[in-house]
């Protein structure tokens, strides 16, 4: 399975944070907006990504929910009727929310830096250092670890779930965000 190791943090003026990124990105920013419908699933995560022009991915990846720099193992499919797959899980798993976003991807090395705008929960930053067959999780964190010190990410703004989690906590009737 492909992985990544990645973080992601709360960031409180995404304008400074967008300046400090674009000081260090190799790529010109790329505007994506996103919509991501979760499914219930006995293990990991399962969602399908629709792009505005109506294309779609199938993700399914396993991370701990942790506020360190972890280790995300991922599958994905381009899709090509999103819609047909939406109604199918749907009515297999059942659906556990939706997140839209607006996503700024930029590009560092092997890295990929997210300044997402989360509707119903604001802006932050995630890295996913893509490891390649010869990379190690102890060089991506190390990776993660030095952006995040180039970034100015301080710890207690990392968050330790996917925005889903934020939104629709799985373990309770609770509506309230955690950090």
């Amino acid at each position: 399975m492909p992985a990544n190791v990645e973080i992601k943090a709360r960031i409180t003026n995404r304008e400074v944070t967008r300046k400090l990124v674009e000081r260090i990105s190799d790529s010109e920013p790329e505007v994506i907006s996103q919509e991501d419908t979760f499914f219930f699933s006995p293990k990991g995560r399962l969602k399908l990504r629709v792009f505005p022009d109506m294309s779609g991915e199938l993700i399914y990846y396993e991370r701990p929910d942790t506020r360190e720099p972890g280790l995300s193992k991922y599958q994905s499919t381009r899709l090509s009727d999103p819609e047909f797959v939406k109604k199918c899980f749907s009515e297999i798993l059942g659906i556990r929310g939706t997140i839209r976003k607006q996503r700024i991807l930029y590009m560092t090395g092997s890295t990929r830096i997210h300044l997402d705008t989360v509707d119903g929960l604001g802006d932050f930053l995630e890295l996913e250092v893509v490891l390649g067959s010869d990379g190690t999780i102890e060089k991506g964190k190390e990776i993660a670890e030095e952006l995040m010190n180039r970034l100015e990410i301080e710890p207690r703004n990392l968050v330790s779930c996917a925005y889903i989690d934020l939104l629709y906590p799985c373990d309770s009737g609770e509506t309230q965000i955690r950090y």
